[in-house]
């Protein structure tokens, strides 16, 4: 069993944590932990006080600020100045207001997702298209300097998106040994997409699954999750979106297009808590998965393009396919019956969690042995042994956090990055020992299996691969 290791870096600044919710409260002990730094060299700024009995155990003051596009500058100014770090771990903040800040006056940065201003993921009067992931991610690249350099921002680094993209890495590593393919890691964006072209790899899924029970299960009329409820909510009343590629041979007829920025995803005419996918993990199975936007869906895919945005050569389908815990499915079922809008009670799983495990990976479909699964299988117990104050699914998301933090902070004039831009190898080792088993199981599942005996469906049998054999109808 790997254990966690001592420091990593030592940080002589100020670092102010934006948000203290359930990953904030989860990755204040490891950041101590892996950072050589003072509890007195920290403040949070939260909306609420829900987290100040966490802050105050460990010596750190919280400030009950909610930010806002007017108070911004003037609640920051006082807090952070150049060479400092902001870590955003909120919801309804503009991630895209805060790096423009920190980018500004010298401060490096890290987020674990692209966030709008309050109500921004489920304003009904906004476009599809504007509400989108791929829209946020595109504000936030427009951020970086012509020439590059300038404070470090790390986009989105959390456990999806962000510790996937090092999955995906990882895992082109092992498919590329087990069939013989000569290759060491690739040194660029295009050596990659070059690796994952001839490896014959179509699909991408982050195939997860969450088996975690509470003793006090769900109640009508609540929401209840394994982790933010609101961002849960807020990602998965906005479009599905996933990566589209070049292998498909039909867009799907509530599919749109972007016509700008990188090409690489599309979005459907309907919420992604509303939009079911078949895939597989090594412990579930076969699977009914949801598929929530998520930035790694167009990251991924952007980063694995070969050729022209427009008329690509080579570009995979990729998106998120989650099978949230069995109380949190309960909850988007009852969420759908009320049009989309929140029940009146939200909770978050944490201390009251009684068993099960979140299973976390990437599957990489449609090389020469075709399917393989590669990720986190971490249970509830051996999460609480490695970290106080985590759940199974916080844990993943919080040691990704601490690992972009330790390299954001080793590298603090790199602009504005993504995870695909950071060394998977390093980021990897930074979380492993939070990971629980790291696994990786070869499969010859496909979307076909099974299929067609009960009803005559519509099903492209020549490739097993296309997008309309996931999607459950």
């Amino acid at each position: 069993m790997m254990t966690p290791r001592g420091k990593d870096h030592r940080f002589d600044s100020r670092l102010l944590m934006v948000g203290f919710g359930s990953i904030g409260q989860g990755v204040l002990p490891l950041l101590l932990r892996h950072i050589e730094m003072s509890p007195r060299q920290i403040t949070i700024v939260s909306a609420d006080e829900a987290g100040a009995e966490v802050a105050r155990a460990y010596g750190v003051e919280l400030l009950c600020r909610p930010l806002t596009p007017q108070n911004l500058a003037q609640v920051l100014e006082p807090l952070l100045g150049e060479g400092d770090f902001l870590l955003n771990v909120s919801v309804d903040v503009s991630s895209v207001a805060l790096v423009a800040w920190c980018t500004e006056h010298g401060v490096p940065y890290l987020d674990t997702g692209i966030e709008p201003w309050a109500g921004g993921h489920v304003d009904r009067t906004r476009p599809p298209a504007e509400r989108s992931n791929y829209a946020l991610r595109e504000a936030a690249l427009a951020l970086r300097r012509p020439r590059g350099g300038g404070p470090t921002a790390v986009l989105t680094h959390g456990a999806n998106p962000g510790l996937v993209s090092h999955f995906v890495k990882q895992a082109l590593i092992d498919v590329a040994q087990a069939t013989g393919v000569a290759a060491a890691p690739p040194a660029t964006r295009e050596g990659w997409a070059r690796l994952s072209r001839d490896l014959g790899v179509r699909v991408i899924h982050v195939a997860e699954r969450d088996t975690q029970v509470a003793s006090r299960r769900k109640a009508a009329g609540e929401f209840v999750n394994t982790w933010s409820v609101e961002g849960f909510i807020g990602e998965g009343c906005q479009p599905a979106e996933l990566g589209w590629g070049t292998h498909e041979r039909q867009l799907p007829p509530d599919a749109r297009r972007h016509d700008y920025g990188s090409r690489a995803a599309i979005y459907l005419l309907r919420p992604g808590a509303g939009t079911r996918v078949r895939s597989w993990t090594p412990l579930a199975g076969p699977q009914h998965g949801w598929l929530i936007t998520h930035s790694e869906s167009i990251s991924i895919a952007d980063h694995l393009t070969l050729g022209s945005p427009t008329r690509p050569d080579y570009r995979p389908t990729v998106h998120y396919a989650y099978h949230p815990c069995d109380d949190a499915v309960l909850s988007l079922d009852e969420l759908a019956a009320r049009n989309w809008r929140p029940q009146p009670r939200l909770r978050v799983l944490k201390e009251d969690i009684t068993t099960g495990m979140d299973e976390l990976g990437v599957l990489l479909m449609g090389h020469a042995r075709g399917a393989y699964w590669y990720g986190s299988q971490l249970s509830i117990e051996r999460a609480r042994a490695l970290a106080p104050h985590n759940s199974a699914t916080s844990l993943q998301v919080t040691a990704a956090v601490m690992a972009g933090v330790v390299w954001a902070m080793c590298n603090p004039q790199r602009g504005v990055v993504e995870p695909d831009d950071l060394p998977y190898a390093e980021i990897l080792a930074l979380c492993r020992p939070y990971l629980g088993e790291v696994v990786g199981v070869f499969s010859s599942w496909t979307p076909l299996d099974g299929r067609g005996w009960l009803f005559d469906e519509d099903l492209d049998r020549d490739d097993p691969w296309q997008f309309r054999n996931f999607r459950v109808e």
